[in-house]
């Protein structure tokens, strides 16, 4: 197995890379090791307690982008839906999802650690974290959030 150790001075230009609002080209490569970046609050599309850090790309622009999102303990992700594919991996925590546009607790998927799901645009969905909670989502921009009850919209509270 091959190890790469990232210099401190390379590790601080990745994570100073990460907090600016700057998309990456295609041909422009990253390699970031585990907690080497740093988590901001948001996004805003989600309810406050929601942590996020944009690995590759732009959610907000035309491309390709992966974007890790760290939850606490009960979050609730109320249901919506996406205009771009969704593709998910649970990296920590339980990621329990539910599929419609009710959301019930005992109707949900318990996902651990490693566990994957990919939908397709306007596939209504929700989710909860148990204990704190990150997955990585990968998908296209730009990225949307549409919930299905304008209530649930934290964007407009």
């Amino acid at each position: 197995m091959t190890h790469f150790r990232m210099p401190a001075a390379m590790a601080a230009v990745t994570v100073a890379v990460l907090t600016a609002p700057v998309a990456l080209a295609q041909d422009d490569h990253v390699m970031i090791e585990s907690g080497a970046f740093e988590y901001a609050a948001g996004p805003g599309s989600l309810q406050k307690g929601a942590e996020y850090a944009v690995l590759y790309g732009d959610p907000a622009s035309d491309g390709v982008f992966a974007m890790r999102l760290r939850l606490p303990d009960g979050f609730h992700i109320a249901p919506h839906h996406h205009t771009k594919p969704e593709i998910v991996t649970v990296i920590s925590g339980t990621f329990r999802l539910g599929m419609g546009e009710e959301a019930d607790t005992t109707e949900t998927t318990a996902l651990e650690p490693g566990s994957f799901f990919a939908f397709q645009p306007g596939m209504a969905h929700y989710a909860y974290a148990e204990g704190e909670t990150v997955v990585q989502l990968n998908s296209t921009g730009p990225w949307t959030i549409t919930y299905v009850r304008a209530e649930d919209d934290p964007r407009t509270q």
